[in-house]
C-alpha cells in the first residue's frame, strides 16, 4: 500500500492525530472539531468529517506526514499567524478581508448560505424588519460579516461553536440562524434536533462577505499555498476527492 492509500485510509476510517514534535516532514493542519459533516469529535475524542479528510489526503499527496492541532474558531488565523500549525483546513472562507492577513489556496468547495428558522416563520428579511430578531451566528465567520451589514437592527449573538448555535435555535432562544446549506442539512435539519425547522427564503447573495469559495489558509508569502493548490486539482483528477464526497454529501460540493 502507497503512503497515500495509507494516510486516506487513516482519514476515512478513524484519524489519528501524529504525536511527538512535528519534523520537517510533517504538516502542521488546523482544525476545529465543531462543525458537522466538515469537522467534528467523537466521544473517544476521535476526530472526523469532511475536512479532516481532506487534509490527510492532501498530506498524503504531498507526502508529508500530518499533525492536526485543535482550535476554536475566532482564534484561527491568529494562531496560524503565531505559527502554531501551518494551514488551516476548516471551511475557511476566502475573502478580500481574510486576504489581507493571509495567502490561500484555491478553493476547495463552495457552498451557498441559508437562514433557519422555525417552519411558518414570518420574518420580514430587511433592516427594520428584522428589529431585535435574534440571530445567531459562529463567531469570526463570514456569516457574521453578513448580519452585521444587512440586519445592523437585530438582535445578533456570537457563538464558539456550531453546535451552541443549533442548540439555541431548538430550544428558541434565537430566531434565525444563517449556515452553510450543507452544514445546515448535515448538522441540524436533517437530525431530530431539527424537527419543525426548515430553510428560510432563498440563498444570501454577498460575495463582499461570503466569499469566492473555502480555501486553505496559510502565512502570507508561504509557497504552501501553491503546493496546497497543486494537491487539490490532483485529488480531484485521481479521484480521492470525489471518494470523499461521496462519503458525505450525494452532490459534488466543489461547485463550479
Amino acid at each position: 500500500m502507497t503512503l497515500k492509500n495509507t494516510l486516506l485510509a487513516t482519514a476515512v476510517g478513524a484519524v489519528a492525530l501524529v504525536a511527538g514534535m512535528a519534523t520537517a516532514d510533517t504538516l502542521r493542519i488546523g482544525v476545529e472539531g465543531a462543525y458537522p459533516p466538515f469537522s467534528q469529535k467523537g466521544a473517544d475524542g476521535t476526530l472526523s468529517g469532511f475536512d479532516i479528510d481532506m487534509a490527510m489526503a492532501l498530506c498524503a499527496e504531498l507526502e508529508r506526514e500530518c499533525e492536526l492541532v485543535e482550535q476554536e474558531w475566532d482564534g484561527m488565523i491568529p494562531a496560524l499567524i503565531a505559527g502554531k500549525y501551518d494551514a488551516i483546513v476548516a471551511s475557511l472562507s476566502i475573502t478580500e478581508d481574510r486576504k489581507k492577513r493571509v495567502d490561500f489556496s484555491e478553493k476547495y468547495y463552495f457552498t451557498p448560505s441559508r437562514f433557519i428558522a422555525k417552519e411558518g416563520a414570518t420574518f420580514e428579511m430587511t433592516e427594520d424588519g428584522t428589529e431585535g430578531v435574534k440571530i445567531g451566528v459562529l463567531r469570526g465567520t463570514t456569516l457574521q460579516c453578513h448580519v452585521e451589514k444587512a440586519f445592523p437592527k437585530a438582535d445578533l449573538r456570537l457563538y464558539n461553536t456550531q453546535e451552541d448555535v443549533f442548540a439555541d435555535l431548538a430550544t428558541g432562544r434565537l430566531d434565525l440562524q444563517l449556515n452553510n446549506t450543507l452544514g445546515a442539512l448535515d448538522g441540524f435539519l436533517n437530525t431530530p434536533q431539527g424537527d419543525g425547522f426548515a430553510f428560510y427564503g432563498e440563498d444570501v447573495d454577498d460575495p463582499e462577505c461570503l466569499g469566492e469559495g473555502t480555501g486553505i489558509a496559510v502565512r502570507k508569502g508561504d509557497p504552501l499555498a501553491a503546493e496546497l493548490s497543486e494537491a487539490i486539482a490532483a485529488i480531484r483528477a485521481d479521484g480521492t476527492y470525489a471518494t470523499i464526497n461521496d462519503k458525505y454529501f450525494d452532490v459534488d460540493i466543489y461547485g463550479k
